[in-house]
């Protein structure tokens, strides 16, 4: 929830100009995504499975034709758009009169009614753009630099500095605690540079 507002707060607290991020799973959510496109920040944001219920086609089952605004079933049969609810997301419906019949029914829906419905978020080109970034050339590139750097600085402050549970209760006390895991390990980076800094000299 609070990842725009804490980029926003570090590009203008320490003037970094972040042209690239990589997140993991988690982040994997519309705003986000449209957030980072809005700022021109290239984003690699990972792959997050759904599984659908077993037996049933997974979502990329349906092709979304943007010219026309509706998914095409594997059954090539065609869900239309019907509304947009509150939180943003546009529903596509088949005609019941065709999917009764079809011979794919039973692996599409389980519906009483014979009508599939697609969910599609009004931001979702966002989340497209995305996913291309994740399987180009410069964003493997990138998201391997994720691994290499921000997960072993993470697995760092859990193993040796006590990070994996926190010691007190309260967001006061939490905040404390992270501070100082993150003013330990920064000394431990400076000691390191300093001393190759001497044998270099």
């Amino acid at each position: 929830m609070p990842y725009l507002s804490r980029l926003d707060r570090q590009q203008a607290r320490f003037g970094f100009a972040v042209e690239a991020v990589a997140l993991d799973s988690g982040y994997l959510t519309t705003p986000i995504c449209r957030g980072l496109q809005s700022r021109k920040i290239f984003a690699v944001i990972a792959h997050r499975r759904f599984h659908p219920k077993q037996g049933l086609f997974p979502k990329w089952k349906f092709t979304f034709d943007p010219e026309r605004n509706l998914y095409v079933c594997p059954a090539s049969h065609e869900l239309k758009y019907r509304t947009t609810d509150r939180k943003g997301y546009r529903q596509y419906a088949s005609d019941p009169e065709h999917c009764k019949s079809c011979p794919l029914l039973d692996q599409c829906t389980q519906s009483r009614n014979h009508r599939k419905v697609v969910t599609r978020h009004v931001w979702e080109d966002s989340k497209d753009w995305v996913r291309n970034n994740r399987l180009s050339k410069s964003g493997k590139q990138l998201y391997r630099k994720r691994k290499e750097t921000i997960e072993r600085s993470f697995a760092d402050a859990k193993e040796l500095h006590g990070f994996r549970y926190c010691r007190l209760r309260g967001l006061r006390n939490v905040r404390e605690q992270a501070l100082m895991t993150a003013v330990v390990q920064n000394m431990k980076k400076m000691a390191i540079h300093l001393d190759r800094l001497e044998k270099q000299g």
